[in-house]
């Protein structure tokens, strides 16, 4: 008599009512993504960086594929931290993030051209399912993956259930990763959008890697989702 196998809990991939064709950057916003960027890498050169590494992810050189996962405030210094610290010590070919496909979107996603990142137009609200797919793709090819867990809409500093899904889907560890300045600027906006200002300190901090297994049921996808949200906030300091 065979066994008979139990079977195994299916991956959770988010419904989209819809195809959706993302905005594709316009003249002018890759115009400002270039100033953008030439902005950053200005401003960062006279930031004092202080690393806190808790993950224990990188000390074995070099480091695994893995999702990096930031506020979404956050996301002006995020590729400056992985151009300076993650990426010269890692075997992976480049980074893939997901960024979001409407017309506000096709900025960024011009900004991350210009830092030589991918970018996989989507969001829980437009083009989940098209996005995840896309990024497991990268995944297969060997990329980092990177994604604002509360993004585009928030709620600010909530994980929403799309980073679970990925890293359950690929198998690659979560890195938790946020940064604290000592000056800055914060935007009227939902996420209170952090802006450095030169000459800051900027302290950033990895916590240890969040693995969701493949066959993970609903409560323990809940279970790890909350504590990637702890975590997260634990490490971050407005």
């Amino acid at each position: 008599m065979s066994a008979v196998s139990t079977p195994q809990p299916a991956v959770r991939v988010p419904k989209s009512p819809r195809f959706v064709v993302p905005h594709p950057p316009r003249w002018f916003q890759r115009l400002g993504a270039w100033l953008i960027f030439l902005l950053i890498r200005a401003v960062s050169a006279t930031l004092r960086y202080r690393w806190d590494d808790r993950s224990g992810f990188f000390v074995r050189r070099p480091a695994d594929a893995a999702i990096y996962c930031v506020w979404h405030n956050r996301l002006a210094l995020c590729l400056e931290a992985y151009r300076l610290y993650t990426r010269p010590g890692a075997k992976t070919p480049g980074m893939a993030a997901i960024v979001s496909a409407s017309k506000d979107g096709a900025l960024l996603a011009a900004v991350l051209d210009c830092f030589k990142v991918q970018p996989v137009r989507g969001s829980t609200s437009r083009r989940g399912p098209q996005a995840l797919l896309e990024l497991t793709g990268w995944c297969e090819r060997g990329y980092d993956l990177a994604i604002t867990p509360d993004g585009p809409r928030g709620p600010r500093y909530v994980v929403q259930d799309g980073i679970i899904s990925l890293a359950q889907l690929t198998g690659l560890p979560i890195v938790p990763a946020s940064y604290h300045l000592s000056s800055k600027v914060c935007i009227k906006s939902w996420d209170r959008f952090q802006i450095p200002l030169p000459f800051s300190r900027c302290e950033v901090t990895f916590e240890k890697p969040v693995y969701v297994p493949r066959g993970a049921s609903d409560a323990e996808r809940l279970a790890l989702r909350q504590h990637l949200e702890r975590t997260l906030k634990e490490i971050t300091r407005d």
